[in-house]
This record gives structure tokens, sequence and C-alpha cells, in this order.
């Protein structure tokens, strides 16, 4: 008889309690849908769902000292630690983006747990089976039934988001990118109103989305059929050494590429923002603009620095074509946008353009690290992740404010009927107003530090004329954001339109993103210090 001898991986589960938590209340919120009475898992789900994203925070936190981050950032120079799970590498920058999605998903989860706005009821349909329109989705609604499993999706899709960020194989990168993107499209489709363009809206990113995941795990395979291995570090060695066919290296990078530029809404794989963001429930717009995003940037980030990086040659020409590309189209075609959504949507377009600049100049640098400039590419990745939190902050914020603007009971997103509003509702254009300011980067909000910064790497990193590039285009995306103000503030309010009271959920998001776009703008030196000093991807 032959025995098989197996060998117990040593996992260390105190450095992975963040993602256990979440990933264990996603699970337990799924028992609440089973056995708890529905009147009640509303607020069972809410109550679950903050506190288990408390909860990773205060665990992410507590490790902090242990990741030598304190001492970094003190200038002691005892460096990063890092906690290498073979397929998971928890570093700086993986404990960035967890705080960083933690934070930004509990703002989205209060907006969907927001109910004062919508008469009683959350932003998404009583019955998601039920036919639009239909008498049983009449009775539904009227017996106020709601959809409580929104908050274990959320949380579900927020777990692959953290494994994705950590993900050192591509196995388990492609896993978390179907962990992240499986929920969401269930998400876009249980709009209160609107159910058909909401189902829409749910197909094409479906699709789309399936293509996406389809070309990433194409791409993985074909990098390891040039490796032989699936692992990043892997990977990086097998090009050092100039093993395998090139066209099999160039095929996988093109394809795992085309994968993580879809999840940021790059040029040309945007196709699915616009009409997604229209059609899913406004509070799952901005989670999954949010949110998605920083996942991706930050996957994108490792897995071409850490296992792609000595073939920048190949590939630092793909995402500098890619950020022209998509600041262009995303500042030129919102200008035409009649629709409040549709325009963010094209604004998030843009903003992952300027985010590509940074990734450019950071790639740029680490080519040029046999100079001595690898230091450029660590401030790249610091001056991204303090772009992200400013495109955040600011996003977050509008559309918490697109929630509150109604007629006949349903929200009003045509631009027309937000005339006057700024005037009639002071507080709501001032929210507004700083809002468009941050994403349109006026100097004094974090919009201005955040692009400031990323424009600074990427003309240390060489691309001086992209930065010049940027530039000019981040003057034609201006007339965006100032095209809304115009409409908010120097035209004539519309009938029929009202901005709701909102309630307390959503005053915390108003409040928080309005302070973080503020205090990042005016104090930005804590913020770009600490996110310096944790940029170094580490490689087992």
């Amino acid at each position: 008889m032959i025995w098989l001898e197996f060998t117990a991986p040593a996992i260390d589960y105190a450095r992975l309690a963040p993602f256990i938590i979440v990933l264990g209340a996603a699970c337990l919120g799924v028992l609440v849908e089973a056995f708890v009475e529905r009147t009640w898992r509303h607020e069972v789900q809410t109550g679950l769902s903050v506190i288990a994203l408390l909860g990773a925070v205060v665990a992410v936190i507590a490790q902090w000292d242990s990741y030598g981050l304190a001492d970094s950032v003190a200038g002691s120079g005892a460096g990063l630690i890092g906690f290498d799970f073979g397929s998971v590498m928890i570093d700086g920058p993986t404990q960035i983006a967890w705080l960083t999605l933690l934070g930004f998903t509990l703002l989205s989860l209060l907006l969907f747990a927001e109910r004062s706005v919508h008469g009683g009821h959350s932003a998404f349909t009583s019955a998601a089976a039920a036919i639009p329109g239909s008498r049983s989705e009449a009775e539904a609604t009227s017996a106020q039934l709601e959809h409580a499993e929104v908050f274990p999706l959320a949380l579900f899709s927020l777990a692959g988001m953290m494994l994705l960020t950590a993900g050192q194989d591509l196995l388990v990168m492609f896993v978390a990118l179907e962990i992240l993107s499986l929920p969401l499209y269930v998400l876009a489709a249980l709009a209160r109103h609107r159910r058909l363009g909401s189902q829409e809206a749910a197909l094409k990113y479906f699709l789309l989305g399936a293509a996406a995941s389809g070309m990433f795990l194409f791409g993985a395979a074909l990098l390891f059929a040039y490796s032989g291995s699936f692992d990043l570090a892997g990977l990086a060695l097998a090009q050092t050494a100039g093993v395998g066919s090139d066209w099999l290296l160039i095929a996988g990078l093109a394809l795992v590429a085309a994968g993580l530029l879809f999840k940021i809404g790059a040029v040309p794989f945007h196709q699915w923002a616009p009409d997604v963001y229209q059609g899913a429930p406004t509070p799952v717009t901005g989670f999954m603009s949010v949110a998605t995003k920083v996942a991706a940037v930050f996957a994108l980030l490792r897995l071409f620095y850490v296992g792609l990086g000595p073939s920048w040659w190949t590939w630092r020409p793909v995402f500098v074509v890619a950020a022209i590309a998509t600041m262009a189209l995303g500042a030129v075609v919102g200008i035409v946008q009649s629709d409040v959504k549709r325009l963010l949507a094209y604004s998030s377009i843009t903003h992952a353009g300027f985010i590509l600049v940074g990734v450019a100049g950071a790639f740029t640098a680490v080519s040029l690290a046999a100079d001595g400039t690898i230091s450029h590419a660590l401030g790249s990745v610091a001056s991204i992740t303090t772009y992200l939190v400013a495109y955040g902050c600011a996003t977050l914020g509008c559309f918490a404010c697109v929630t509150l603007v109604q007629s006949q009971g349903r929200e009003a997103t045509d631009l027309a009927a937000w005339s006057g509003l700024g005037r009639s509702k002071p507080w709501f254009g001032a929210v507004m107003l700083i809002s468009l300011l941050s994403l349109a980067g006026i100097p004094l909000t974090a919009g201005f530090v955040g692009k400031l910064t990323v424009f600074v790497a990427a003309w240390r990193g060489g691309l001086w004329w992209l930065v010049l590039v940027a530039i000019v285009l981040s003057v034609v995306a201006v007339y965006v954001y100032f095209r809304l103000v115009a409409v908010l503030f120097f035209q004539p309010p519309r009938p029929g339109v009202e901005v709701k009271t909102p309630g307390p959920a959503t005053v915390v998001v108003l409040a928080l993103s309005v302070l973080g776009t503020l205090a990042f703008g005016l104090v930005p030196g804590p913020l770009t210090k600490l996110l310096a000093s944790v940029g170094a991807f580490l490689v087992p």
C-alpha cells in the first residue's frame, strides 16, 4: 500500500485576521438570511457588517508595529517586514490597501443601509426575482420587503479585493478577481427603480467581466507556459534567466494587463462603466467606483512591479498609451453627458488615466533602477495611493449626494434636474462643490495633492512629456466639473425636484468625505509621509 504524505502549510492566522474577519462575517451574513426573521434582517446585517469592518480595521492597526511601519515612519531605518504565506504576501502596500478598502467599504455600506431618503425603503428592489412592474413586485414593495443579502454580497466582494491586493500567485489573483466580481454582478441588478436598466447593466457587466476574466486566466496560462511558475517571484526569475519564448511572455502580459485594466475602467476596456454606473443602485455604483479601482490598481502594481519588472521595455509603452487614451476619452466624452451618473462614470475613466500616468512613471523609474533611481518607483506607489484616497473621498461624496436628489419619489439624475439645487440647499451645494473641486484638482483639496504627487512621480521617472499631456487634459476635464457647478449655482431651480434630508448614515458619509477631502488637501504631510514609508513591495 502506498501512503501519501502531506505537509500541513504553516499559516499565521493572526496575520490574516483582517481578511478572515471580513470573509467570516460574509458567511455569517448568509446564515442570517436563513435563520433571522425577515423584519429584523436589515438591522442585523447592517450591525454585523459595520462591526466586522471596524474589527478588521482594528486587526490591521494592531499589527502595525510588527511590520516595521512605525520605525520606518520615524526614520529609524528598521525597514519593512513582510509575511509570506506562499501565495499571499502581507507587506506595507497590502496593509495600506486593506485599510483603504475597509474604510471606503464602510462608508459605502452606510449608503446601503440608508432608508429615510427612500421613503422608508432601501435603495434596493424588494423582489429581485419578480418581473419589473409586475403585481408580485408591487406586493413586495407594499409589504416593505428588502434584500438584506446585499450586505454579505458586498463583504464577499471586499474579501476578494483584499485577497487580490495580497496575491503573490497568478491563480490566487484570478480566484480573487472572481470572488470580487460575482457579487458585484448581482448587486448591479438590484436597483429599486428603473429595474430594466439595472438588469441590463448587470448583464453587460457580467458578459464583459467574464470576457476580461477569461483574458486574465488565458494570460496566466501563457505566463506559466513561459516560466513554469504561477508565482510572481518565479516569473521574475524566469525573465532574468531568459528562459522560454518571448512571444509567450508578450502575449501573456498583454492578456493579464487587459483583465486588470478592465477593472480599473481604462481605455479600451471602459465600455461597461457608463452603462453600469448609470443602471446600478447608486450605493453600489459608489462602492464599485472606488473599492474596485483601489483593488485593481494595487494588483496591477504588484503584478507588474514584482512579477514582470524585468520586462519593463515590453509593457511600459502599453501603459503610456493607455494613460493618454483613457484621459482623453474620459475628459472629452464627459463634456457632452446629460446624466449625472454617466458624467461621474466618465470622470472615473478620466481619473483611471491619471492613475496610469503614475503607474507608467513608477515603471519608468524601475527601469532606471541600475542608475540608482529605484526610490522614484517607491515614491510612485505612494503617490498613486494618495491619489486613490483623494479620488475615493470625493467620488463617494458625489454619489451620496446623488441619492438625495429626487423627483416623484425617484432619483433624478438628469443634469437639468439639478438646476439651482446649490442655491436652494446651500449645504448640499457646498458638499458637491468641494467634491467636484477635488475631482478637478483645484488647490487646497485632496485631489490637487493627489494629482501633484502623481505628476511629480512621473516627471522624476522621465515621462515629463506625458505629464504635460496630462496637464492639458486636466484643463479639459475641469470644464466637465465646472459645467455641473454652473448648473447647481447659476441656473433657476426646476419645479418638482427636491433634495431629501439625509438620514444619519448618509450624514456620516457626507461629513467624512468632505472632511477627508479638505484635511488631505490642507494638511497632506502626515498621509504622504506615511504612504512613502510603506511603498515597497516585498519579494519572497
